[in-house]
């Protein structure tokens, strides 16, 4: 009867994963469905000052503003990491950790000096545990960021690269393309990339001023270009949390089969035992 009642412990400690799992799972779902809609409001406007700064251009622009600069040669160079906070989402942080690092090899084998930022507490708890001095290290930006999160984190970043201290920045985050597809993905985000051919002298008549529109435009882009990766990343973060506790789910469910058929037939054995002793205890006082 121990075994039995061992077997049936663990059935209910089984039940109970399971049930946490499951409410994890509904709760995922739940954000992704938010999350979904704020990466579907950002992406047309990314899209739109995309098309526009991409024909912006012109060695004259780049002397007025230093944030169109395009260094001959990269010699230091920035890696923005995006992770989450929190973990039992699949190989989501993983996945971007390991991105992250890949860059970093892949600048440092060409000679090129590199410095870390990280937004998230998964990517920082790594890069410290293997001694990698970081730059920026922020926890507060939750699953529902803003324009001013996505300011806060990169204008310190943006203002390196105007001033000449970084040649080149790469950002490290998912790509929301479903809930069940979400890869890593690095863009080169500073020098700014531009369209071949395009300028803005021959593209844009820009009024009232184009000196007051370019100060604007230019800091806009590279802002909303880090909050629209920030809203990608949590939705990826949700998609695969929803993903793996829905698998989590399923499995103790199959534990739970294999444990009650155990139970099962412990049962019928201890009932069989039992049985087999009244019959010999009676046959014995016959």
């Amino acid at each position: 009867m121990a075994g039995a009642r061992e077997v049936k412990r663990r059935i209910k400690s089984v039940e109970n994963t399971r049930q946490i799992t499951r409410t994890m799972e509904l709760v995922a779902t739940s954000k992704l469905k938010r999350a979904t809609d704020r990466v579907h409001a950002a992406r047309p406007y990314a899209q739109g000052l995309q098309e526009i700064v991409s024909g912006l251009y012109s060695p004259a622009l780049a002397e007025q503003y230093p944030i169109l600069r395009r260094p001959d040669t990269v010699k230091r160079a920035a890696v923005l990491l995006l992770t989450a906070n929190r973990g039992l989402a699949g190989g989501f942080n993983a996945n971007l950790i390991r991105q992250a690092r890949q860059q970093l090899e892949a600048l440092r084998a060409k000679g090129v000096e590199t410095e870390l930022h990280i937004a998230g507490k998964k990517g920082i708890a790594y890069f410290k545990f293997r001694g990698e001095p970081m730059l920026t290290q922020r926890t507060d930006i939750g699953d529902r960021p803003t324009v001013e999160d996505a300011e806060s984190l990169i204008g310190p970043i943006r203002a390196r690269f105007e001033s000449g201290e970084i040649d080149a920045l790469f950002l490290v985050s998912s790509q929301f393309r479903s809930a069940m597809s979400t890869p890593p993905h690095t863009r080169e985000l500073l020098p700014i990339q531009t369209e071949k051919g395009a300028s803005s002298a021959d593209v844009y008549i820009l009024s009232p001023s184009g000196d007051m529109i370019l100060e604007r435009i230019l800091p806009a882009w590279v802002r909303n270009a880090v909050y629209t990766a920030l809203v990608e990343n949590a939705a990826a973060e949700q998609g695969s949390r929803r993903t793996a506790m829905k698998n989590a789910t399923d499995n103790a469910g199959e534990v739970l089969e294999h444990l009650t058929r155990t139970y099962n037939r412990a049962r019928q054995a201890q009932i069989t035992q039992e049985i087999a002793e009244i019959v010999g205890g009676s046959a014995a006082l016959e």
